[in-house]
C-alpha cells in the first residue's frame, strides 16, 4: 500500500491533513483566548513585584489574589487558570507572541529568564522541526539536564517554579516539599544568627523565654489571623443564608471563648477550663 493510500486511523491522508489544518486554527484561537484572559488580568492587576512573585499563588500582594479570585469566579474559571494566563501574558508582550505556536508552548518557554533569549527561542524551532512541540519546549528550557550543575540548577528550578501550575505540582511531592521546608528553616536559622550578631536589640530578645509552648501558641494565633485575613474579604457582596450564618456565629463564639482562655492561661498560668467552655469548644 502506497503512502498516499495509507490511512491515519480511520481517515485518509487528505482528510487527516484537513483535520490538522482545522485544529491548528482551533489551537490558534485558544491561544488568543488565553492571552486575552492574561492581558485582561494584567490590566486589572499589573505585575508589581520583582521577578514576577506577584503572579504566584500566595506569593503576591493580598489584594492581587483577591482581585484574581473574583475575576476567576466571575468568568467561571479556576484562579490558577487566570494566574497562569496572567503570568504567561506578562512574559510575552504582544509583539513577541508567535502565531501558530500554542499557548502551552508560550507558557513553557516563558520560563527562560533572559528576555532576549526567550524571544529569540520561540522564533527558532529545534533543528529539523518546523513547529514547536511541548516536549521540545521542555527540552529547550532544559529542566532535567541543568540539574547536574548546582548554580545552573538553581536557575532551572526557580524559573519553572514561577509558574503556578508547576509550583503546585512540585509542592504535592513529599520529597520536594520536605526540601523546601528544610531550606526555609535553614534560611530562618541563618537570618536569626545574623540578627543575634548584628542587632542592638538582640540581647533583650534573648532574654525572652521562647519555649516550644510559647512558639506554638504564637504560631497558632498567627495562623488564625492569616487564615481569617484571607477568607473574610472573599465575603464581599455575598449574603449567607440563615443556616450558614448560624454556623459561622457558633464558630466565632468558640473562637472568642478560646481567646479568653488563652489570655487567662498567659496571665495566670492556669489552663483549666470549666465545663461550659469545654462543651463549647467541643461544639456541643
Amino acid at each position: 500500500m502506497s503512502r498516499e493510500t495509507e490511512k491515519v486511523g480511520a481517515v485518509s491522508p487528505s482528510r487527516y491533513g484537513e483535520i490538522v489544518a482545522e485544529l491548528r486554527q482551533v489551537v490558534e484561537q485558544q491561544a488568543q483566548g488565553q492571552f486575552t484572559i492574561g492581558d485582561r488580568a494584567l490590566e486589572i492587576e499589573p505585575i508589581r513585584l520583582p521577578d514576577d512573585l506577584a503572579a504566584l499563588p500566595g506569593g503576591g500582594l493580598f489584594t492581587v489574589r483577591q482581585s484574581l479570585t473574583r475575576l476567576a469566579e466571575d468568568i467561571g474559571l479556576r484562579r490558577s487558570t487566570v494566574e497562569n494566563a496572567r503570568w504567561t501574558a506578562s512574559r510575552w508582550p504582544k509583539e513577541h507572541r508567535r502565531a501558530g505556536v500554542s499557548f502551552t508552548v508560550h507558557r513553557v518557554l516563558g520560563s527562560i529568564p533572559d528576555e532576549e533569549e526567550r524571544f529569540a527561542a520561540i522564533k527558532t524551532p529545534p533543528e529539523g522541526k518546523s513547529r514547536w512541540t511541548i516536549d521540545d519546549a521542555n527540552r529547550r528550557v532544559r529542566r532535567q539536564e541543568f540539574t547536574r550543575d548546582e548554580s545552573v540548577a538553581t536557575t532551572a528550578v526557580t524559573g519553572p517554579l514561577r509558574r503556578p501550575d508547576v509550583a503546585f505540582k512540585a509542592m504535592s511531592d513529599d520529597t520536594a516539599r520536605f526540601q523546601v521546608n528544610h531550606a526555609q528553616n535553614e534560611r530562618s536559622r541563618q537570618a536569626r544568627g545574623h540578627f543575634d550578631r548584628t542587632s542592638p536589640v538582640a540581647p533583650t530578645v534573648r532574654h525572652i523565654d521562647r519555649t516550644v509552648e510559647f512558639l506554638d501558641l504564637v504560631t497558632a494565633c498567627h495562623s488564625f489571623v492569616a487564615a481569617a485575613g484571607r477568607a473574610t474579604p472573599r465575603m464581599r457582596d455575598r449574603t449567607l443564608d440563615e443556616d450558614q450564618r448560624t454556623i459561622v456565629h457558633e464558630n466565632v463564639a468558640r473562637v472568642r471563648a478560646t481567646l479568653d482562655w488563652i489570655e487567662t492561661a498567659v496571665d495566670t498560668g492556669k489552663v483549666d477550663m470549666n465545663d461550659e467552655l469545654a462543651r463549647l469548644l467541643k461544639g456541643e
